[in-house]
């Protein structure tokens, strides 16, 4: 059975990032680096993600967060490790996006690796009409 979370995610191929929590618990930019992630504070959110991966390795989330983040600099290939390390993660969570509906870590990892390529995360292409938060 797949844990359902509640999340921040890539929306209709938002640049924001696949923020999830459980259910009960709200989203913190402590842990999940939602808040720096949509104000483009790069660098907290790495370091942010990265403490959140020794706690939780492997974890989808995380791992497509902190490929958001290095997205985001430019960093692409860093970025593609953790898409890709999300894509094979022996978990699979269902995460909440920002229109409500439900969608599996693993085809949200796809669905990032597909924006790296197309350069959708590049500063200099970043649409912000595409951010979609989720309260």
């Amino acid at each position: 059975m797949k844990t359902i979370l509640s999340a921040i995610a890539l929306a209709s191929l938002s640049t924001t990032g696949a923020i999830a929590a459980e259910q009960s618990v709200a989203p913190s930019d402590n842990t999940l680096a939602a808040a720096s992630i949509s104000k483009g504070e790069h660098l907290r959110a790495i370091a942010i993600l990265e403490d959140q991966l020794e706690q939780h390795p492997n974890d989808p989330a995380f791992l497509i967060n902190l490929g958001i983040a290095h997205a985001q600099r430019g960093e692409d290939e860093r970025a593609r490790a953790r898409f890709e390390a999300a894509l094979d993660s022996r978990e699979s969570i269902d995460l909440e996006t920002a229109d409500g509906s439900l969608i599996d870590s693993r085809r949200l990892a796809r669905q990032a690796l597909s924006m790296l390529d197309r350069g959708v995360f590049s500063q200099g292409e970043r649409n912000q009409g595409n951010l979609s938060l989720r309260d």
